[in-house]
């Protein structure tokens, strides 16, 4: 059975695999946490959200984001459990390749690509329509946050492939910065309101301008598509364990890194939507606007405080699209250095200086770019939705692999463990991304979402029938020592 290692022993685990410890060990925990927590990144989330929320299904939508937290941090707990054993690039591929096998792992891997190449430039988005924008005093244009997005991805492109260290100083800072802008924010609205006396409990259980809509409840209705807020916001943390190669002591500050921000952006984000539900005052004017929470603080305190919280803002989208960059590149590097994925001689080179994946880096921003340029309509909205669809399923995926192979996993003293709880865990949250699942396909306003995410993933299949008939040793072999999870198992 696996054991969870200490950090001395995480580049040997590293050899026995079958993989040169090339990424530079860079990552402490709080680094390690602030990666977890800017991939979640609960400003980006509900900034991005929120207008979605409030003209689906009015403010009590905002009840619908405690559930996803719970379902997503039984998942998180899944994820723990796997990274305190398995501290290698490529998170859940990696673990269903030692775990299972190469061809199962190959799976998991490219489902993950797919997400994690979906991400940065949905973030981008984010940040070209919601602040960049108003922040300049650009009127509202498709066109021009395409081509902010391209801009902003090629920014990033450069940073993340300097070194990593870099990308871990800029990600502190907006972590950071992120955390000064929910309590500032939070606090200064509960003074207004307190102050003021104009604060309204009673918006948290109005329907808002969706009052009287007949596909409120229905299935696929406003009130269930209200949850992408949560869907959004509450994904990410699983690129901790996919930079686990680049942390120092990761069997202990991975599995902290996940649980710690999922439980964190869960309270923090709750805490939020609250204070900004209550503090509306022009309930029409917020839900109709591309920036409503830019608009209550406007409605609250005047222009003067609105642009500086967008330039806030703007750093915190920043920081989460930048660590989604390199945790794509991660997911490639991995998959390329076994052989597995295309262009893999191309993609699996680190460069002797920066101890970067240049090539695999490089690949996320030309695919952002094509996404840009390519995705008819409202960009942003399907990015989201595509992008939750491709996440939920390694989740699933992953879940079911833990069930299966969990007797692989052993129960060390110091090693995260959930002990007589895994099962009720792993079964709560099977549960759950089934429904969640469900719901992001349901309330899918276009066919496109769902097009995009199972022909990414049907564009796979066909890579790997190739790689059964021309290739078919890498999917069969995996490097390195056969027997060491057996070795490790009769420790």
């Amino acid at each position: 059975m696996t054991k969870a290692l200490e950090t001395n022993d995480a580049d040997e685990f590293c050899e026995d695999c079958g993989y040169e410890p090339e990424l530079k060990r860079t990552l402490n925990g709080f680094q390690v946490f602030a990666i977890s927590f800017a991939s979640l990144s609960v400003a980006v989330g509900i900034f991005a959200t929120y207008d979605d929320v409030l003209r689906d299904s009015g403010p009590v939508g905002i009840w619908l984001f405690p559930i996803v937290a719970i379902g997503q941090i039984l998942v998180a707990l899944v994820y723990a459990q796997f990274a305190a054993r398995i501290p290698l690039s490529g998170s859940s591929y990696a673990w269903a390749s030692l775990l299972v096998s190469p061809k199962v792992g190959w799976a998991f891997g490219w489902l993950a690509v797919i997400s994690a190449l979906a991400t940065p430039v949905t973030i981008d988005n984010a940040l070209a329509s919601q602040c960049l924008m108003p922040l300049l005093g650009m009127e509202p244009n498709e066109t021009t946050a395409r081509v902010i997005t391209v801009i902003v991805l090629l920014i990033q492109a450069v940073l993340a492939i300097a070194a990593t260290r870099i990308v871990g100083w800029v990600n502190s800072l907006s972590v950071g910065v992120e955390l000064g802008i929910l309590l500032v924010i939070g606090v200064a609205l509960t003074v207004a309101v307190l102050v003021t006396g104009h604060g309204s409990p009673a918006n948290l259980f109005s329907r808002g301008i969706t009052e009287g809509n007949p596909n409120f409840f229905v299935i696929g209705g406003g009130l269930m598509a209200a949850s992408i807020m949560g869907l959004s916001t509450l994904v990410g943390f699983e690129t901790a364990s996919n930079m686990a190669e680049e942390a120092k002591n990761p069997t202990r500050t991975v599995p902290r890194a996940i649980i710690g921000s999922v439980t964190a952006a869960s309270l923090l984000g709750m805490l939020f939507v609250i204070v900004l539900t209550v503090s509306i005052t022009d309930m029409g004017k917020v839900s109709n606007s591309e920036s409503p929470v830019a608009e209550i603080m406007n409605q609250r305190f005047g222009p003067g405080f609105e642009r500086p919280l967008l330039a806030a803002i703007t750093l915190a989208f920043f920081g989460a699209a930048l660590v989604s960059m390199v945790s794509g590149a991660r997911y490639i590097y991995a998959m390329s250095r076994d052989g597995r994925f295309p262009g893999y001689k191309v993609m699996r080179r680190v460069n002797p200086r920066t101890r970067t994946p240049i090539p695999a880096t490089l690949l996320v921003l030309i695919v952002g770019v094509v996404l840009m340029a390519l995705m008819p309509g409202d960009a942003l909205l399907q990015l989201i939705l595509a992008g939750a669809i491709v996440t939920l399923l390694p989740y699933l995926m992953t879940i079911i692999l833990y069930m299966v192979t969990r007797h692989k996993l052993d129960r060390t003293a110091g090693g995260f463990d959930l002990g007589r709880l895994e099962w009720p865990v792993a079964i709560g949250a099977l549960v759950w991304v089934v429904i969640a699942l469900f719901i992001v396909i349901a309330t899918s306003p276009t066919p496109a979402p769902i097009v995009l995410a199972f022909g990414l993933s049907a564009a796979g299949g066909l890579y790997f029938v190739y790689m059964w008939k021309f290739n078919r040793k890498v999917l069969e072999q995996a490097p390195g020592d056969p027997d060491t999870l057996e070795e490790v198992e009769q420790s």
